[in-house]
This record gives C-alpha cells, sequence and structure tokens, in this order.
C-alpha cells in the first residue's frame, strides 16, 4: 500500500466562535488525486489552507508523517485567483523566476512544457486567457518539484474544454512523478472521472471514499440540495 501523505485526525477550525469544519477524520496516499466537493462556505478552501500551515486548528494533520510547518517545502499551490497587473511589461520566463532568481532555464522549459505552455517563455503575461494564466501558476508551483499538489478551484475561470485540458495535465503528473494532488472544485462530471478520492464537506464529513461509492444522490443532496442531477453514465 502507497505511503500516506496527508493524515487528518479529528480536525476542527474554528472562527470567531463559529465552526467551520468539524472532527474530520480521513488518510490520503501518495499518488492519489483527491478532490474536495461540497458548496460555498463548506470548508474547502479552509481545509486546504490548513494543510499549508495557514490556519489555526485542533486535532491532527500530518504532512508525510510530519507536522504541517516541516513538511511546507514538499508542497505547492495554485490558488483560485491571482491578482496580476496585466499592463506589467513581463514574459511568462521572467514571472517564473520572480521567487526563484536562480532557477535554470532548462528547469522553466521543462515545467512549461509539462502545464502544456512549451512555447510561451517569451511571451508576454498580459494577453494571456485564464486558463492560460492558471497553466502558468501552476508551472510556477512545479518548479520546486513539489510531491504534494494543492490547487483551490484552479478551473473557475476557464471553460469546459479548458476544465478537461487541466485535469489531464494533472493526471500527468500524478502518473509520470507520483504526485498527489488534492483539489477544490465544483465540476462534479469532472472529478468523477479523473479523481481517484472524493472528500465531501459541509462542515462535516460527509463522504469519503473512490467516486463511484462515494458520489451517491443522497450525498449530493446533502452536500447542495435536491437541485443536483448527476448521470453516472456520462463517464
Amino acid at each position: 500500500m502507497d505511503k500516506p501523505v496527508i493524515e487528518v485526525q479529528h480536525l476542527s477550525v474554528t472562527f470567531n466562535g463559529r465552526t467551520v469544519l468539524s472532527d474530520l477524520n480521513f488518510t490520503l496516499r501518495e499518488g492519489e488525486i483527491a478532490a474536495l466537493l461540497g458548496p460555498n462556505g463548506s470548508g474547502k478552501t479552509t481545509l486546504i489552507r490548513t494543510v499549508l500551515g495557514l490556519v489555526p486548528y485542533r486535532g491532527r494533520v500530518l504532512i508525510y508523517g510530519r507536522p504541517v510547518q516541516d513538511a511546507l517545502r514538499n508542497i505547492g499551490y495554485v490558488p483560485q485567483k491571482f491578482e496580476f497587473d496585466r499592463t506589467v511589461p513581463i514574459t511568462v520566463g521572467e514571472f517564473l523566476r520572480m521567487p526563484f532568481p536562480r532557477i535554470s532555464r532548462r528547469k522553466i522549459l521543462r515545467v512549461l512544457h509539462e502545464v502544456d505552455l512549451k512555447d510561451y517563455e517569451d511571451r508576454p503575461m498580459g494577453p494571456l486567457s485564464g486558463g492560460q494564466m492558471q497553466r502558468v501558476l501552476m508551472a510556477r508551483s512545479l518548479v520546486n518539484d513539489p510531491s504534494l499538489l494543492l490547487l483551490d478551484e484552479a478551473t473557475s475561470e476557464v471553460d469546459t474544454a479548458g476544465a478537461k485540458s487541466f485535469y489531464e495535465i494533472i493526471s500527468h503528473l500524478r502518473t509520470v512523478h507520483r504526485t498527489t494532488v488534492v483539489l477544490v472544485s465544483h465540476e462534479i462530471q469532472m472529478v468523477y472521472k479523473f479523481a481517484d478520492q472524493i472528500v465531501c464537506l459541509n462542515r462535516d464529513l460527509i463522504c469519503f471514499g473512490r467516486p463511484k461509492e462515494a458520489i451517491t444522490k443522497e450525498v449530493l443532496e446533502k452536500l447542495y440540495g435536491k437541485e443536483v442531477h448527476f448521470k453516472e453514465h456520462q463517464h
């Protein structure tokens, strides 16, 4: 069995007296793609921020068997939104070098190739589409060769084709590098196809397991209400 990457034990998070996450317990293993599903305000982003060591919590969270703060160098992160002034005259390659001034050109070309932007090193950042910008952010998150990648609604501003391409990149990273990926998503059909594990949140842990077993009509109603329709046969 693959070794545990994220171990969550009795995790609870409270902000100003309001419970955001309540007594979560689950384990994610090496090389798995795990999708966090749940309505707005269900605690998905809070869970990501907890794994990044940005949120105080009760319980236990281990990354590769170590406390969160001791494992941050193993983690890559792509935020939901990235504020960038598109009038700034900077190329994709220059943007990637900003936090890593000693990065080699060979590494830049490699990470751009892995996110399907192999000819983008000298392109200006300003005209990039939302999907291209997200892939640049993913490339930047890969510079340090993270073994764990966290994505917070990274496909929220791209169309269906762009989202599918993004998930294919994630699947490639898992296959080639054994990267463990945790992503926040509202795209139920897409994660059903690409994810190995589903973590359903609505403050509590509503479900955890393989998509085929975890995503049921009853679970979706608990998460989103009766208006959600899911057709397994589409995949």
